[in-house]
């Protein structure tokens, strides 16, 4: 699923302007990202948790060259769903 179908489906379902979900959809992303960027996590009750993690430094090697590479901590973006999310999507495969 696409953005673009997520907007089409919110919008059939509100009755709501594409435009409008989708300039809400948009803004939504911004400050997520923004607030992610600032080093804040985003906490979305019964969907999940925008988390920013740590990863430390760590020593690398580049095979072909037999080097190695100290690559620095740096914070990554991560997403924990929900319980209520997870037990949703949770399914036995056949």
């Amino acid at each position: 699923m696409t953005k673009a179908d997520i907007v089409n489906e919110i919008a059939r379902s509100t009755g709501l302007e594409k435009a409008a979900v989708l300039q809400t959809i948009e803004k939504f992303m911004e400050v997520v990202k923004d607030k992610m960027a600032e080093g804040n996590n985003v906490y979305l009750r019964g969907f999940g948790s925008f988390v920013v993690k740590v990863r430390k430094e760590k020593t690398a090697r580049n095979i072909s060259k037999n080097t190695s590479l100290k690559i620095p901590a740096h914070t990554v973006p991560s997403f924990k769903p929900s319980r209520v999310f997870l037990d949703q999507v949770k399914k036995e495969v056949k």
